[in-house]
């Protein structure tokens, strides 16, 4: 993390405050992108890509709870933090419906919200390497490379893969012979866990079960209401 310099977006309409906030942020190796409403902070999340968001949730033309729920439509694991002077108990448990990290009020201790905004993009950086540090997977008489997107039967040639399929069957593989929960899968791959977006993962699963035909023993199992399941046997 020493090496590496992570990317705030910082939305906040108090000119002073923002700014003040954006330079004690560089000073401690951040890039800091300041934008002054929620829409300007929308089109600036929708056009750069950012380690953690912090918002405020009073702004003119967009508040900052409108501004997390299209943030988590496009992006549903980024770190949100909330920035705010609303201390009502409602306004917190919002803030956590909508799937904060964190809901700080103001006015806070600076060193406090920098060592928060640490420890939540370390641990979100152990969490995606663990997550990632495998890429090839055996799937009864199937090679599943997540890297390349391919997936390859008995030595034929490779099978590619869509980024969507790719995604879905690498979750697959993670939770092999387990429950993938169905909202997981969604809110991971798809951005959140409507009936449309179900529709749409359903046909993902019919074309990774016609994939996985050739080989008898695998099987993708729908549970009920729940999720999915990939036999493969041990």
């Amino acid at each position: 993390m020493d090496n590496e310099k992570f990317k705030v977006l910082l939305v906040e309409d108090d000119t002073n405050f923002g700014q003040v906030l954006k330079n004690y942020l560089e000073l401690n190796d951040f890039v800091v992108e300041l934008a002054r409403d929620g829409i300007l902070g929308l089109a600036a999340f929708r056009r750069e890509k950012y380690d953690i968001c912090l918002l405020d949730v009073m702004m003119p033309n967009m508040d900052g709870f409108t501004l997390a729920e299209e943030i988590r439509n496009v992006d549903p694991d980024i770190p949100l933090f909330f920035l705010s002077a609303k201390s009502m108990k409602e306004d917190i448990l919002n803030g956590y419906k909508l799937g904060a990290d964190d809901y700080i009020t103001k006015p806070f201790d600076s060193e406090v919200l920098l060592h928060k905004i640490k420890a939540i993009l370390k641990r979100n950086q152990e969490l995606q390497e663990k997550q990632h540090s495998q890429v090839e997977f055996t799937v009864g008489r199937y090679q599943f490379n997540s890297k390349l997107r391919t997936l390859q039967f008995d030595g034929n040639d490779p099978q590619t893969l869509s980024p969507k399929e790719n995604e879905l069957l690498l979750m697959l593989c993670e939770y092999k012979n387990d429950l993938l929960p169905r909202d997981a899968a969604l809110k991971r791959i798809w951005g959140s866990d409507t009936y449309f977006n179900g529709r749409s993962m359903d046909v993902y699963i019919a074309k990774l079960r016609k994939y996985l035909k050739e080989d008898s023993t695998v099987e993708i199992v729908n549970i009920h209401g729940n999720g999915f399941r990939l036999v493969v046997p041990e």
